[in-house]
Order: C-alpha cells, then structure tokens, then sequence
C-alpha cells in the first residue's frame, strides 16, 4: 500500500503520474485526502482536487472511516488511551459508478462518507495524563487572543492570563476556576480556525508573530539523511516570512539570518505530531521544536497570509 497525502501537488502531473505507475503495477493507493491527520476530532477540508485524481485513475473507490482514533491515540498525544475503535470500508463506488457523476457529485460523496466528528462525548477513553501535549494544536486564546499553552496531567493553561481548562475521559472540557466557553476540543479548533480566517495580519509586517527559540533546523534530502543546519535556533513567523536567526548575526544560511518569504514558500505541513517541513523550490526544510512546539500555529497561519495575498482573506483552507 503506497500512502499518498493530497496537498497542493495533487493537481501536478507527475502526482497524477505516480499514482498511475502504482496501479499499473498491480498495487494498491491509500489516499489520505484530508492531506494529514486531524488535530480537532473531525475531517477537515477536502480539497476538491481529489476528484480529478480519482477520475483520472479509473480504479474502484473504497471510502475507509476509523472511528474511535481520535479518542484513542488524538494526534497531538504522546498517549494511548483505552478505548474502543473501529476501521472499516464504508462504501465501494466502482470506476462506471462515478463516471457517470459529475465532479460536484463525486466530490460532495466522498466528503460526506468520510466526514466523522469525533470532538464529541461517544466513549470513554481512560489514561493518566490527558491533558499533556494539547498545547501542540492550540493556540489562540479565547481571552488573549494568540498565546502559547502549557499542559500538565489533565489541565491546560494560556501562559497569557492563566485561564485553564480540564480536559476529560469524556473529552469534555471544563473550565477550572473560570468559565471555559469549549465544551470539547473541536468547538476550540473551530474557534481558532474562524479567528486566524479574521486575523488582520498587516501589524506583523515588522514584529513576528511568535518566536519559537531553541529550536532545529535541517534540510531534508530524499532517500538520504536529513542535514542539521542549525541545532539550536530562534524561529519567527512574520505576516509574509519565516525567518531563522541566532543573536544579531543574521547573516549566515542555514541557521543564522535565513529568511524564507512567503512568495518562495509552496507549501508546508505538520510531520507527525509537532515537526514543521518548510517547502521551498526543490529544498526541504524541518523544523524541531521541544515537545511542546506547536507547529500548526505555523502552517494555518502561512496559509492564512496567502489566502490574504489572493484576496481571499477569509478562505476556509488553512493547510490542514
């Protein structure tokens, strides 16, 4: 089974290509059309690009739901929790099927049979330490505005005002002390999503919108190991740049000084749970931070900036 995430190179031809070779060698393509694993419980947006791929390779459609992952192993944990999950073919749509649907057709039936909300009460899911690693997929403040968070055990807490909530085996959230307005994670995520979509970015033309120190910086090679560019580096986002610097010397590439401009950038995504891969032309550059490193704060904001640049400042895709 060859798993292919599907970004932005989904409309490339050599995407489209590549997928065609495995099928003409007898093989199998597991496609996650979400592009990555969802942070808030549910499935994120579906770029319609899929359509065109599935038409494209005249193969049977399986539509495969997990239900249950997000309870038991939530991306942002380093935890699994006991818990009941289910992985099974929903629906098949044979290649004469959706021939005969149009794109608008096929793509509102596939994003309806694999659409699951999981940042819901539907089980318990038990362990020590719920809370711990949240901070990973939260970052805006329902009081501050942009934070950063710092979990422990089973509570978070804005590092701004101190607000904190209690995350459950019912993955209910409570406020302690205070009123939490999110009942569960995903009512956050959905906040959080519609307050960058609403973000006016022009005062971080100058001042960065996070600094993220002490981090690594690489570039990774294909089918070769990755370079380490930097050990430990500060790492800033701006309204139309990524900038890695050391000090005042900012003027050595590969850690002191890189400046990577939005306009050079083609995409970037999440890599597991919080490591950062920066596309640029035909280089690839990862960014690690320690285990609380939020990466997603980097890429829906990127994403965010873009739509703006396209005069699409409220546009609902923000790179997961």
């Amino acid at each position: 089974i060859a798993p292919i995430p599907i970004k932005k190179q989904a409309t490339d031809a050599r995407a489209v290509l590549n997928c065609m070779r495995v099928m003409k060698e007898g093989g199998t393509l597991a496609i996650a059309p979400e592009g990555n694993r969802t942070f808030s419980g549910k499935t994120e947006y579906i770029k319609p690009a899929i359509v065109g791929l599935v038409k494209s390779l005249k193969a049977p459609l399986v539509l495969y739901r997990i239900e249950g992952g997000y309870g038991v192993h939530p991306r942002w944990s380093d935890k699994i929790r006991r818990g009941k999950i289910r992985a099974y073919a929903y629906k098949v749509i044979e290649p004469e099927q959706y021939k005969e649907m149009t794109d608008d057709e096929l793509y509102k039936e596939i994003v309806e049979s694999l659409y699951i909300n999981e940042g819901c009460q539907d089980n318990l899911y038990k362990k020590k330490g719920l809370a711990e690693y949240l901070e990973r997929a939260y970052y805006v403040c329902p009081d501050c505005g942009l934070s950063t968070f710092e979990s422990n055990e089973d509570v978070i807490a804005c590092k701004k005002c101190g607000k904190t909530a209690h995350y459950g085996e019912n993955k209910k959230l409570t406020g302690v002390g205070c009123d939490f307005p999110f009942t569960y994670v995903n009512d956050w995520y959905e906040y959080q999503s519609s307050f960058v979509r609403t973000l006016d970015i022009t005062p971080y033309a100058n001042q960065p919108m996070y600094v993220d120190k002490g981090v690594e910086l690489f570039q990774v090679r294909l089918y070769k190991k990755k370079i380490r560019l930097q050990k430990s580096v500060s790492f800033a986002i701006y309204a139309d740049k990524f900038e890695f610097f050391d000090g005042e010397d900012k003027s050595k590439e590969g850690g002191d000084g890189l400046i990577l401009p939005f306009d050079d950038v083609t995409a970037i995504s999440v890599l597991g749970k919080n490591k950062l891969n920066v596309y640029v032309g035909e280089r690839v550059y990862q960014v690690r931070g320690d285990e609380r490193f939020n990466a997603l704060k980097h890429v829906q904001l990127y994403y965010h900036s873009k739509n703006v640049k396209e005069g699409n400042a409220d546009g609902e895709f923000l790179g997961l």
